[in-house]
């Protein structure tokens, strides 16, 4: 951060002055040359204009020459041999005589040179021919100091200088508390990504002072970390529920077979032991397919394709009315002909069976059962509906947790997994399940489904 927010733009603005320090020497000069070519001009027309046509320099009778003394050019006059006939300002005691210049002896451009004196100085130089009335060829010199310009130049470059270490020392400090402070949380992503790594998900990393990249990174650490607590926490939750739900049948067939190991037992006895054994063996399967199922709706690969929804609506409820029929249930169809989306037919018909299976197990004998599908604002609501008891609305949420028995409600048998898979499809479709709060009498679950596929290119337009 100190080379590229205070060293490399202290360097680029050092390289900036310095190219304009020149253009401003370069327009300086050329000011000074339209001056000189000003002051010849006007010189040169009026040389013969006085007395006599008597040839004479201006600016040495000017009223205004003292004032104007410390920066005039200096003029000189030759004649045709090349001599000086007058110059300005008038030569002191002991000065050597300049050197001789021989006008041309035709009009024409004037000519602008620089030279520099024995001292070092540098002058700049305008000559000019201009014939007198007479005839007679003369040679106007102007030399005006390029000194003041060289003094202007530098009095800018040490100005500008000046303000440029003063701006790179408070770059300097600058980036340095910039540095301090991306360093303290770029170390706090650190230490939490540390955390996480060792499998720490407890804490989450502290939010941070801004939005800019950092920020973001930190919100989306942050966000990822409490996903993955509550995912390590609802795993947690399965194993723990899943060894319960495991330990009662398995205590219930060792507790059979020791019975039946314990002394002799008749043929019938231990018939009546493995049946039981048996049963135990059935839920335990039963338990395990669900774990499967579960599993595979989180994990697996799902082949999407767009279908009828409507048709997959109609197949699961035909495949339901036996079921039904054997407790006097009626099950009712509200599904519009052509909802077509995509979706994964196999999960998206087990999560369609599983809600059909939880109201058959809580609708009471003779009571209906109402399954619809409708749109609305670009998500399509599968919607199931029974006259049972009822979801508390506390357990609205609870009662897709894997295992969760309603608090109150009659034993039934399964393995507490089917909202839970529910759930999970409807999440992988990128949609939610969910209870209808304010259904009573019974309960009615909903779900949801986007018409479009997850990542769909289409979700954009």
């Amino acid at each position: 951060m100190w080379l590229h927010g205070a060293l490399l733009p202290a360097l680029a603005t050092l390289g900036a002055l310095a190219v304009a320090g020149q253009l401003f020497r370069a327009d300086l000069e050329r000011s000074l040359d339209r001056a000189l070519l000003a002051q010849a001009a006007v010189e040169s027309v009026s040389l013969f204009d006085g007395p006599g046509q008597k040839v004479h320099l201006h600016m040495a009778v000017s009223p205004l020459v003292e004032q104007v003394r410390p920066f005039a050019p200096q003029g000189y006059l030759y004649q045709s041999d090349g001599r000086l006939v007058m110059r300005y300002p008038p030569v002191s005691e002991g000065a050597p005589e300049p050197p001789r210049r021989v006008p041309g002896t035709r009009e024409g451009e004037p000519t602008l040179t620089t030279e520099v004196s024995p001292d070092g100085s540098r002058w700049r130089e305008v000559m000019v021919n201009v014939r007198s009335p007479q005839g007679e060829w003369y040679g106007l010199r102007l030399l005006a100091s390029l000194g003041q310009v060289d003094r202007s130049v530098d009095s800018f470059f040490r100005m500008a200088f000046s303000l440029t270490a003063v701006m790179g020392g408070a770059l300097l400090i600058v980036q340095t508390l910039l540095a301090r402070r991306l360093s303290r949380r770029l170390a706090a992503i650190a230490r939490n990504l540390e955390r996480l790594r060792e499998g720490d998900f407890t804490l989450s990393p502290a939010e941070g002072p801004g939005t800019d990249e950092i920020g973001q990174v930190g919100a989306a650490l942050r966000e990822a970390t409490a996903r993955v607590r509550g995912a390590r926490e609802a795993q947690e939750r399965l194993i723990a529920n899943a060894a319960h739900e495991l330990r009662t049948p398995l205590a219930l067939m060792r507790t059979s077979l020791d019975l039946a190991l314990r002394r002799e037992r008749s043929a019938e006895v231990l018939r009546v032991a493995l049946q039981d054994a048996r049963t135990e063996v059935d839920r335990l399967a039963v338990l395990a397919d669900s774990l499967l199922d579960m599993a595979t709706a989180g994990r697996g690969a799902w082949d999407w394709k767009k279908g009828d929804l409507a048709l997959l609506l109609t197949q699961a409820v035909e495949g339901a009315r036996a079921a039904a029929e054997q407790r006097g249930l009626l099950i009712h169809l509200d599904a519009p002909a052509g909802v077509e989306a995509p979706f994964d037919a196999g999960s998206l018909r087990q999560a369609v069976d599983n809600l059909l299976g939880n109201a058959l197990k809580f609708a009471p004998k003779g009571g209906d059962i109402h399954v619809r599908l409708a749109e609305e604002a670009g998500r399509l609501r599968v919607s199931v509906r029974d006259t049972g008891p009822g979801i508390p609305l506390a357990e609205h949420d609870a009662v897709f947790e894997p295992f969760h028995r309603v608090a109150g409600a009659e034993p039934s048998p399964g393995a507490g997994l089917g909202l839970a898979i529910v759930r999970e499809v409807a999440r992988r479709h990128g949609g939610r399940a969910y209870v209808v709060p304010g259904t009573a009498p019974g309960a009615e679950l909903v779900l949801e489904l986007p018409v479009v596929a997850p990542g769909d290119e289409r979700a954009s337009g």
